[in-house]
């Protein structure tokens, strides 16, 4: 029984589109570049169209929770917090205390808020005054959507947050943080985009050699980015998309860009050195580089379009960002690059017969290839040592909540946190709330007594008055708990409590028997419910890419071995990104270098989005190599041989994307959001070990210890593969007796 791949038919539909390009090459390089002038104009309105996510999860019980308080109760969690310091004395002094009860009635009656409330307002409430009296908190509540709610909140806080000769005010809470963090963000992308993409070109040119080509491979880049941003901006017409989509356009658009055009490229160089003439080149490129393309975006897109099982807008947002900068990608490499071919046609050439990327012998690749087949289980297993000492890190991994440190030490809402943060035992416009509709006055000052017992809890205030430790300590606050249909209490925890572990104490607080039903809302629940549908639908995420990787690379190559070998090669790649995390941001090496804080924990959404964005760059680059190798095994039937001659016509190329990449991430790390600098260094690390160590040396090692073994399946899928499979014409189909050789 043979093992050797079956030889079918491809269809024609590439070959008739690299057909299409040369011959229509003008035109559709003029209808290109119209295209991409019109998304340029209607993607320039996509960040207003884009909304600033809530951390939130739809239906879950904190959601529920937040619903009955606004519109049962006409309240909820502040979002708008300021910090009233007094130059001299206490806040309990009567000049101090005249500012704060001016601030906290010209603050409620703003237009816009719909609850204020301070330290004078509410009998003088230990849990918003400092520990040593000298300072005290407003809490501010402005309701509605998020994008205007925001927007209202900095007006706010820019207006209130000055100083008097009584008092210095400072401002800050939930919504004027993030706000900071989107404006902060989008300032850093800025900035970074001015730098990358000239460095970008620069790199280009220094590969190519030719500043035509580098212009044409920027240019498929843009393409991508604009196109994804105006269809970013149609979706927001039907959905919510989050604003932070769109950097996907930004990080993916140039990424994606890059690696297509740098493989068909060379493609188009090889053919010409072959001596074919500038059309056949083109339609060939097409034909062969563009099929590996193809089977690229597809896995890319598969898991970023994983994000789409997150029930959580923020991270489906990425799923459709993920969906569009492929699409564009994909079609700007394939139709739009070879039209500008066939235009360039030699003046695309290598300078001075120079043959980077040649398939000899003599190449580095080739030879480096070859001394770790001669001692794959030596070289191999030293690596792989390498690797999983990376990644030892990541079995200390703890995720936590975000809060203010995300931003530069140096912004006006993270050094009021930091000052809440040191001044005040507990933090209540971080309060948990206790939402009954249908609750009794006696009930609940059983149930709000019981609560104050809780590990964490310092104080809550109900309608039954304000408990500490299970005993009741001041009367309550006339009004404001209870509706006559239903009652509500406020449980203040401990900043000690929040800097722990705050999904424990969510827990803890909701397990609590009361008497009537309860949801249990606020900021630390919105968060652990958060966290908990990321959690629970993690595991069907990984699968469904796993899985639907698979059976992508099976269809590609007809192997069973070979996607196993590159899911365990990716794993490996994001174990050391995960490592690499865990050691800088959460343990806090390098921080000083960085210019962050470390906070003993990482926010779970962005390193879940690494992995998916990684995971698909990490297969694109598997996918450029085995198509390679797969190609010469086909041409050959020698097992061994095809692997080096294999890496040498594509590691080159993928060592320039990933250099190329890597750059362009680590630029990110010079920005103020901690979040920015998560990303710039663990996936400039990812990109760098996957293309270098674990593809240039692992790769070959294990393909060398598999032998023919590489392409086997069994004969239901051979046939299954025969049928459905997606495999290239390939010339001189070999039989060489030694193409299944064992390793001895």
């Amino acid at each position: 029984m043979s093992l050797s791949p079956p030889l079918t038919s491809r269809p024609p539909v590439l070959e008739r589109l690299g057909r299409f390009a040369v011959r229509r090459r003008r035109w559709v390089l003029l209808v290109g570049a119209l295209v991409t002038v019109a998304a340029g104009v209607f993607g320039a309105g996509a960040l207003n169209a884009l909304s600033l996510s809530r951390i939130d999860a739809p239906g879950s019980e904190s959601d529920r929770a937040r619903t009955v308080l606004a519109e049962q109760f006409d309240t909820g969690p502040a979002n708008l917090v300021f910090l009233v310091t007094a130059t001299e004395g206490t806040v309990d002094d009567p000049a101090v205390a005249a500012e704060g009860e001016r601030l906290t009635r010209a603050l409620a009656g703003e237009q816009g808020v719909s609850e204020a409330g301070s330290y004078w307002s509410r009998g003088d409430s230990p849990a918003l005054r400092s520990e040593d009296g000298t300072q005290a908190l407003v809490l501010v509540r402005v309701p509605g959507e998020v994008n205007e709610a925001r927007e209202r909140v900095g007006e706010l806080a820019e207006r209130y947050a000055v100083s008097s000769g009584t008092v210095q005010v400072a401002a800050g809470g939930q919504d004027e943080v993030f706000r900071e963090i989107g404006a902060q963000s989008r300032q850093d992308f800025l900035r970074a985009e001015i730098i990358v993409i000239p460095l970008v070109l620069i790199l280009l040119i220094l590969f190519y050699r030719r500043v035509t080509l580098a212009l044409v491979t920027l240019g498929i880049g843009v393409f991508a980015i604009v196109g994804t941003l105006a269809a970013l901006r149609g979706v927001a017409s039907f959905t919510s998309v989050s604003t932070f989509a769109a950097n996907i356009a930004l990080v993916m658009g140039l990424a994606l860009g890059v690696d297509y055009c740098l493989f068909l490229i060379a493609r188009f160089r090889e053919e010409l050195r072959r001596g074919a003439d500038v059309p056949d080149a083109v339609v060939t490129s097409v034909k062969t580089a563009g099929r590996t393309v193809l089977f690229s975006g597809l896995t890319v897109a598969i898991s970023l379009l994983a994000l789409m099982l997150f029930p959580l807008p923020f991270l489906r947002s990425f799923g459709y960002g993920g969906a569009f900068v492929v699409i564009t990608a994909v079609a700007g490499a394939l139709v739009l690059l070879p039209a500008a071919l066939a235009v360039l046609g030699h003046r695309a050439a290598e300078r001075g017969g120079a043959k980077r990327g040649d398939n000899s012998e003599s190449g580095v690749w080739f030879r480096l290839a070859g001394a770790v087949m001669r001692r794959p289980v030596l070289t191999g297993g030293l690596m792989l040592i390498v690797v999983l000492a990376l990644a030892a890190p990541v079995t200390g991994l703890r995720f936590g909540m975000p809060d203010a440190r995300i931003l530069p030490a140096d912004s006006s809402s993270r050094a009021m946190a930091d000052e809440v943060r040191t001044n005040f035992g507990q933090e209540e416009s971080d309060a948990l709330f206790a939402v009954a509709p249908g609750a009794t006055e006696g009930g609940m000052a059983a149930y709000a007594s019981e609560l104050s017992r809780v590990d964490g809890i310092a104080q809550v205030d109900s309608s039954a008055g304000t408990f500490t430790g299970g005993t009741l300590t001041a009367p309550a606050e006339p009004g404001r708990f209870s509706t006559g249909e239903g009652d509500y209490v406020v449980a203040i925890p401990t900043n000690e409590a929040l800097d722990g572990d705050a999904v424990a104490l969510v827990e803890n607080v909701r397990a609590v028997q009361a008497p009537f039903d309860v949801l249990v809302g606020g900021t630390p629940a919105e968060m652990a419910d958060w966290r908990g549908e990321m959690t629970d639908r993690l595991p069907l995420v990984l699968v469904t890419i796993l899985v639907l990787t698979f059976i992508i690379l099976f269809l590609m190559t007809g192997s069973i071995l070979l996607p196993l070998k590159a899911t365990v090669l990716n794993l490996l790649s994001m174990g050391v990104m995960f490592g690499v995390l865990v050691w800088v941001f959460q343990d806090g090496n390098l921080s000083g270098l960085l210019g962050f804080t470390p906070t003993g924990s990482l926010e779970s959404s962005i390193p879940i989005l690494m992995f998916c964005i990684v995971y698909g760059l990490s297969m694109d680059y598997e996918v450029f190599i085995v198509s390679r190798i797969r190609e010469e095994f086909l041409r050959t039937g020698d097992a061994s041989a095809a692997v080096p001659l294999g890496l040498q016509r594509s590691a080159p190329l993928i060592t320039t994307a990933a250099v190329i990449l890597a750059a362009s991430f680590a630029v990110y790390t010079t920005g103020g959001v901690v979040y920015l600098k998560m990303i710039g260094v663990g996936m400039a690390v990812a990109v760098l070990v996957d293309a270098l160590l674990i593809r240039g040396i692992l790769l070959p090692a294990f393909m060398r210890l598999a032998g023919g073994a590489n392409w086997w399946a069994p004969a239901p899928l051979r046939r299954l593969h025969e049928r459905f499979g997606l495999a290239e014409e390939t010339p001189r189909p070999a039989t060489r007796a030694d193409a299944l050789d064992p390793v001895h």
